[in-house]
């Protein structure tokens, strides 16, 4: 969510940042709108008052006995009116909302332009991918032949892009999250939570997932949405409270199941397990005062990156360009992992930072010492 004074402030630069986005000019009409508002809202406080003035006289006029009736018809045309001000001020505010909540995130100066992913730049590689003497077979084809990745079962059960993990390769992914909770607990300092798989329309909405991506979402008979992420509870733990800067950073992780739709994905990565509609991951998040973001991001990443050093695996980190960065992020790094069964670099983990973009959504703020 922006905040529409910075809009007043500098409107071209806020066209300007939209562009980037591939967006239309946007700003003219917003401001029109909020003058409209703030117009209404002034008529409003202003008939409120005349009002008020009219209560007054009319309490003193049945006091002394004085003819009134003149005053209350002029009283009860001012309520009148004071409710149609009140419905073109609301009906205002929430077009200026309904526009805002589906603009996306302003990019970080430092964000490569282009449209797509062919546009990203590499920023660092750890290990160069090995030159193998045999042909390298994908995941789902070792999986299948040693009887560990069962699709057929999980279609049976569910339909397509699930799996069944069977003995060893089940134990590897229950040993693979234990690791990592230890790892970003133990030596990187978040505070492990578990947190509900089933969140309400608000969680969303604080997160960006919501109104716009409803089609990638799972939603139950109930209103209740399945989450994507970890991201989307982990965050909105702090949604409408006025957090103490004293006690930050809040750094929190959490593994989840997590669910999509992947309304988008049809004919992408239909076998194996990269596109699946369940998967279990363990999420970061990090809360921090708004001038500590920068380095907060590289920290968080530097986490991610700790954990495939561990496990020895070949990758890279990828700056995500204009057309390619998601929309609440301002900037985002791509953990790339080499996959020789595809002969191609894998996205494995996502980090990005939202600035204040989150915060604005979920109504959170930061108390400083001085109040």
């Amino acid at each position: 969510m922006h905040d529409i004074r910075a809009i007043r402030a500098d409107p071209a630069a806020f066209d300007a940042a939209m562009a980037r986005r591939g967006m239309a000019p946007v700003a003219a009409a917003l401001l029109t709108q909020d003058a409209d508002r703030r117009a209404a809202q002034t008529a409003l406080q202003e008939t409120q008052a005349r009002r008020n003035a009219l209560a007054r006289e009319i309490g003193q006029g049945k006091r002394t006995g004085a003819d009134t009736a003149a005053l209350e018809a002029e009283a009860t045309a001012l309520r009148a009116e004071m409710e149609g001000l009140e419905t073109r001020a609301a009906a205002l505010d929430a077009a200026i909302r309904g526009t805002l909540e589906r603009l996306p995130n302003i990019l970080d100066l430092e964000v490569p332009d282009g449209a797509d992913e062919r546009a990203n730049v590499v920023l660092a590689q750890h290990g160069t991918p090995h030159d193998l003497d045999f042909p390298p077979q994908q995941h789902f084809e070792l999986g299948e032949a040693l009887g560990l990745m069962d699709f057929a079962t999980a279609a049976k059960l569910a339909g397509a892009r699930f799996v069944v993990l069977r003995g060893a390769l089940a134990r590897l992914e229950r040993a693979l999250g234990q690791f990592m909770l230890d790892l970003h607990t133990g030596v990187h300092g978040y505070t492990e939570m578990v947190v509900p798989s089933l969140v309400n329309d608000a969680t969303l909405y604080g997160t960006g997932q919501l109104p716009k991506f409803a089609d990638d979402l799972f939603r139950t008979t109930d209103g209740r949405w399945l989450i994507p992420t970890a991201e989307v509870p982990l965050t909105n733990t702090v949604a409408g409270e006025i957090i103490p800067a004293a006690t930050l950073p809040l750094r929190l992780t959490a593994l989840t199941d997590c669910y999509r739709s992947e309304a988008g994905a049809a004919g992408r990565d239909t076998r194996g397990m990269l596109r699946q509609h369940q998967f279990r991951k363990v999420e970061l998040v990090s809360i921090v005062a708004p001038d500590a973001s920068a380095a907060e991001h590289e920290r968080m990443t530097a986490c991610a990156e700790a954990v495939l050093r561990a496990l020895d695996l070949t990758f890279r980190r990828v700056v995500l360009c204009a057309g390619d960065t998601g929309f609440g992020a301002a900037r985002t790094f791509d953990l790339e992992v080499w996959l020789p069964g595809q002969q191609a670099w894998r996205e494995i983990s996502s980090c990005s930072n939202c600035r204040d973009f989150q915060a604005r959504r979920m109504n959170a703020r930061i108390r400083g010492a001085d109040g």
